[in-house]
């Protein structure tokens, strides 16, 4: 079964290996999102040789399109995919908050009005688990509500609530699948979600009864959401005390640098974003030096790569005037570039942090980094 073996702190920050049964993941860890069975832009093998080491899937997009029944029929989401490493599948939880003006809340589930058809599809704890054991992936995570930013504090207490419930019920389905095993013979591992909003005592709440089920992960949903960097550090300063020490955290959604930085040093070990694939594909290119809008006339005859230190193939075959050229062209190869470059820095990035850990240089070394990221 999944487990986390911790191997170097320094303060809550730490290191470790996240085991998995399609191998091993070094944490802290990003993730790439690849919501409908891609990472957009690439092949496993540019991912793989990004440095990137888990990606992650989406149950709802995947319910949809192709249905988890196509997908299991194709061998499983590994096998479909073309990975032969770890993935994790969300639940369909972030939709409850992205697609509020497409779906019904009840005690039992949520309904949604597909965004391909307009049918009504339906989405409970138990088909949330069923849906992710034909997936296949490594991490299943449990059905919940997750709450916008500026929702009161009674409407966060009661998706505290709902959540609580259904990782009950998603335990209970979990346990009932055959000893966790995915439809392609393999261990799977449930991860509950903490939610609670930014209010500390909702966030006890719900972590505390999530301990409680004793599940193989635990992750804060909720956050970037639109509560700001401030808020979302005050929740997590919590975190360390609130979650096991001997199971993995998983902070849901979030990708900023500096966020990331903010969330090690109080103990969180796993991050998925679309932000290094999205902004890439428009024409953002994260580097050790500041944020690059490529499209900026600035670039048109720059013969320099994104980053003079990466060593992404991007930076050391095209110049920041050619990807610039190719995104004015509307050239496909411009969005592959800077999605390949981008996940690079990603995996760089945690790379540094795990080594800054080891070293116990963390809070010194992310000053500079973000000094440098940001530009201040």
């Amino acid at each position: 079964m999944l487990k986390i073996e911790i191997s170097q702190k320094s303060g809550k920050a730490r290191t470790g290996r996240l085991l998995t049964a399609h191998g091993e993941v070094d944490t802290p860890t990003f993730m790439p999102v690849g919501t409908a069975g891609t990472v957009k832009g690439l092949t496993p093998r540019q991912i793989m040789e990004t440095g990137s080491q888990m990606i992650l899937g989406n149950t709802y997009h995947l319910m949809l399109r192709p249905t988890a029944q196509k997908v299991a029929a194709l061998g499983g989401l590994h096998r479909m995919m073309g990975w032969n490493g770890p993935i994790l599948t969300d639940s369909g939880g972030y939709q409850v908050f992205s697609l509020a003006h497409l779906r019904r809340l009840t005690a039992d589930a949520v309904y949604f009005q597909s965004h391909i058809d307009g049918s009504q599809v339906e989405l409970s704890p138990e088909m949330a688990v069923d849906i992710q054991q034909l997936l296949g992936s490594d991490v299943m995570m449990q059905l919940d509500e997750c709450t916008p930013a500026d929702a009161a504090k009674q409407d966060v207490a009661a998706a505290v609530e709902r959540s609580a419930v259904w990782a009950g019920r998603c335990k209970k389905r979990w346990q009932e699948c055959h000893e966790c095993v995915a439809h392609q013979g393999h261990e799977q591992a449930l991860f509950g979600i903490q939610q609670g909003g930014v209010f500390r005592d909702l966030r006890a709440e719900s972590a505390e009864r999530l301990r409680e089920l004793d599940l193989p992960g635990y992750a804060v949903g909720g956050l970037s959401v639109g509560e700001g960097h401030a808020a979302m550090c005050d929740v997590l300063d919590d975190i360390d005390a609130l979650l096991p020490h001997d199971k993995p955290r998983y902070l849901m959604g979030v990708g900023e640098p500096r966020d990331i930085i903010a969330a090690v040093l109080r103990g969180i070990d796993m991050f998925d974003c679309v932000m290094p694939t999205r902004n890439g594909r428009n024409a953002q290119a994260f580097t050790w030096n500041g944020k690059l809008r490529l499209r900026n006339a600035q670039y048109a005859e720059d013969t320099a790569p994104l980053d003079e230190n990466c060593a992404c193939y991007t930076c050391r075959t095209f110049s920041r005037g050619t990807i610039r050229h190719l995104f004015m062209a509307r050239e496909m190869l411009g969005p592959i570039l800077l999605t390949l470059h981008n996940l690079h820095f990603f995996a760089d990035f945690m790379r540094a942090i795990r080594e800054s850990i080891t070293a116990g240089t963390l809070e010194t070394d992310s000053l500079k980094w973000l000094a440098a990221i940001y530009g201040k």
